[in-house]
């Protein structure tokens, strides 16, 4: 089966990141049961199923039909080793490092994105009940969360260009697969925390300086903003997840998107029109291949 069409941007911290009683159900489920990530979009499509079969119908996923987290939720867990995360000048761990999917809160900060750009309609047609009722619940789930953030944000069929200001081009881990659908097929890089952070105020401060202070500035702004949240030894995943089902290996192999970038990032330093315009023609003509395709979807 085909995964869905998600990117994803994560955050794994150290479990001393995180206070007890939590810190020993992560403990146990990393020296047990963790997921491999090729289960992720599996697993996530399996909780959100399963959602839909309880009453009351406004149950998220990851949550028992009285409201409350379910106890299976800690076990939806991604973990990584240090030694996997390139570093510059910054300190990552100690090990291991666990990002928890965060499910339920992820799809209450969904449910309040919906709820503000929806018709009253759609809204009336979707919810279980008030508008305001939801924003209730939404804000209660997110504020049960350790650090008041989910640890993983998803966009579909493309990934936001400015991401890609985040990670080191040459650090870029592909897997390649005789189906396009292999669940271990997977494009991703990793960076530490720190760098990333780094990273993002340059971008940011150079997008500003040249769009304004939307768009691609309002993006790195946001999501510095996001990293904030967690813990400075943390490291930060960029992963195309399902996104790898609609390229062919040899367009995944030949992807230049984070080369593309950080040239853009160096030509604006440098006062260079000229590659600044010929960089985002480049990154125009790959994913908008993908956008034409969620066009046709």
């Amino acid at each position: 089966m085909s995964r869905p069409f998600v990117a994803y941007l994560r955050v794994y911290e150290p479990l001393s990141a995180f206070a007890e009683p939590l810190a020993g159900r992560l403990r146990a489920t990393v020296e047990s049961t963790p997921l491999d990530r090729s289960d992720v979009a599996r697993r996530e499509r399996e909780v959100w199923l399963k959602s839909q079969l309880y009453a009351p119908p406004g149950t998220l996923p990851g949550e028992l039909p009285d409201g409350r987290q379910s106890t299976s939720a800690v076990r939806d867990l991604l973990v990584i080793d240090p030694v996997e995360v390139p570093v510059e000048d910054a300190t990552v761990g100690p090990g291991p490092l666990v990002c928890p999917l965060d499910l339920r809160a992820r799809s209450a900060a969904a449910m309040v994105g919906f709820i503000s750009t929806a018709t009253p309609v759609l809204r009336a047609a979707a919810l279980a009940g008030t508008a305001e009722s939801a924003k209730t619940k939404a804000a209660t789930v997110l504020g049960d969360l350790p650090n008041g953030a989910v640890h993983v944000v998803s966009t579909t069929w493309t990934v936001p260009l400015p991401w890609f200001a985040l990670v080191d081009p040459a650090h870029r881990h592909v897997v390649t697969a005789a189906s396009r659908t292999d669940p271990h097929r997977q494009v991703h890089w990793r960076v530490a925390m720190a760098d990333a952070r780094r990273r993002a105020e340059r971008a940011r401060a150079l997008a500003a300086r040249t769009f304004g202070e939307g768009g691609p500035a309002k993006v790195l702004a946001d999501t510095a903003k996001w990293l904030e949240n967690f813990h400075e030894h943390s490291a930060v995943e960029l992963d195309y997840g399902g996104l790898v089902q609609l390229l062919t290996d040899e367009e995944l192999e030949g992807d230049t998107s984070a080369e593309d970038v950080h040239a853009i990032l160096r030509a604006i330093e440098d006062s260079d029109p000229t590659t600044v315009g010929t960089r985002f023609e480049r990154l125009r003509d790959f994913w908008g291949d993908l956008a034409a395709r969620e066009q046709l979807n």
